[in-house]
């Protein structure tokens, strides 16, 4: 292997590192800083430039999470030290941590941990913040909890890039006008800010699940750190219904990960999946999430709904025995408690494998038009393979073929463009 290979394999490997581990570095900073959130995200990213410019040269040291960690945090001890921070939290640390070695003073700053002990849950409260509007709450904590890009924002949102941007350089400037403290709320505060946090933990999930963009077709960790959240949340909010289904839909929809791409890392869909592969103390676990909420004995909502639609795949052991018009009803009540044109979407392709292609292929070229959609592969994903299921495969060759073009996932662009290829072939034996 050449130096530049080298070079270019530790660049790699740091880039998945810093999306693994830049939310652990920006929360622990954003503490230390007194929830000053624009500059922990600085010096984190000040860590991260010293990594690119040490390990090429110098390799990758044995725990490079840690590195990442110490190197971050020295910067935020040398602005406590040097800087202009005036609260007296900042300059008792700043003391203590010149009386101390950097070892004990770390421990005493991870002290100051209240009942939950979660920088990330706190920074995750934090930036819910009721100051900001819904849409600036979850594009901010995606930006910093999930490690996701402004594209990859953009793309989960179905809006344009720049409008992304400016929402979390908003949000940033807000937070900061208002000083907000950097705590986990309680009682009402709390209470309020919840429905935020888990819009958040779901999208963070759902990037995880089922990545915007990149050569990986998932990215395990964030599934399993929004799990990890979800399960804090739920000890948290013993009593909410809906803390417990959005619980339960992670567990069952966790529960596929490894049946969802084979050894090369291709796609597998759905119903094509080997359901031994499934993790079914997952599935367990997520059954008991969504009885415990049902429990509750509180109207279903959103996530309880989609809970119970991922629960029907989940009992189901083989694909053919999957009650599609249970879950086709399901959809239709979510679409009256949270109407959106990709629950519509979802409801048509389950419309379909209960009553036919034609019948969903009817609901979805209702969507076609919806502007929300526009960029959305997945409308034309549906579509194409609707019209294929009817024979109709110069059409759906083509939206195959618009899918591969709209998705920035790179397994997903040649898993469309193998389908697309699959109907020309099929078109071509016809004509």
């Amino acid at each position: 292997m050449t130096a530049t290979d080298n070079q270019a394999r530790t660049r790699r490997t740091i880039d998945v590192l810093w999306r693994m581990e830049s939310a652990k570095v920006v929360a622990v900073l954003a503490r230390m800083l007194g929830g000053d959130i624009s500059l922990a995200e600085e010096l984190a990213q000040d860590a991260l430039v010293t990594a690119l410019e040490q390990w090429p040269d110098k390799g990758i040291p044995d725990n490079p999470g840690a590195w990442l960690m110490a190197t971050a945090k020295n910067r935020a001890i040398d602005r406590l030290r040097h800087g202009k921070l005036a609260e007296e939290k900042h300059a008792q640390i700043a003391r203590e941590l010149d009386e101390q070695q950097q070892a004990r003073a770390e421990d005493h700053i991870a002290a100051l941990d209240d009942d939950i002990g979660d920088d990330l849950l706190r920074l995750m409260f934090t930036a819910c913040h009721p100051a900001l509007s819904r849409e600036a709450q979850v594009a901010l904590t995606l930006r910093l909890l999930g490690g996701l890009t402004t594209e990859e924002i953009a793309r989960a949102f179905l809006v344009p890039e720049p409008t992304i941007a400016q929402r979390i350089v908003r949000a940033k400037r807000t937070l900061a006008e208002a000083n907000v403290a950097f705590e986990l709320p309680r009682g009402e505060d709390r209470a309020s800010r919840l429905a935020s946090v888990l819009d958040v933990i779901y999208l963070v999930f759902n990037e995880g699940y089922a990545a915007t963009a990149g050569e990986d077709w998932m990215r395990p960790a964030l599934c399993e750190e929004a799990l990890r959240l979800g399960r804090i949340l739920a000890e948290l909010a013993p009593h909410d219904a809906e803390v417990h289904g959005l619980v339960a839909l992670m567990e069952i929809q966790a529960s596929r990960l490894h049946a969802r791409s084979d050894k090369d890392g291709t796609p597998i869909l759905l119903l094509e999946q080997n359901r031994a592969h499934w993790d079914w103390l997952l599935v367990e676990r997520g059954l008991k999430a969504l009885a415990r909420a049902e429990k509750l004995g509180q109207d279903r909502s959103t996530y309880q709904l989609q809970a119970a639609i991922a629960a029907c795949h989940a009992r189901a052991r083989r694909a053919e025995e999957t009650d599609w018009a249970r879950i086709a009803a399901l959809y239709a009540e979510l679409a009256q408690i949270a109407p959106s044109p990709i629950v519509e979407l979802n409801g048509a392709v389950a419309i379909a494998m209960a009553f036919g292609p034609q019948a969903g292929l009817d609901l979805v070229d209702r969507l076609v038009a919806e502007p929300a959609l526009r960029n959305y592969q997945f409308l034309p994903a549906v579509r194409g393979d609707l019209l294929e299921k009817l024979g109709r495969f110069d059409e759906a060759c083509a939206e195959f073929e618009r899918a591969s073009e709209l998705t920035r996932n790179a397994r997903e662009q040649r898993l469309m463009r193998e389908r697309a290829e699959q109907c020309s072939r099929s078109a071509t034996r016809i004509h």
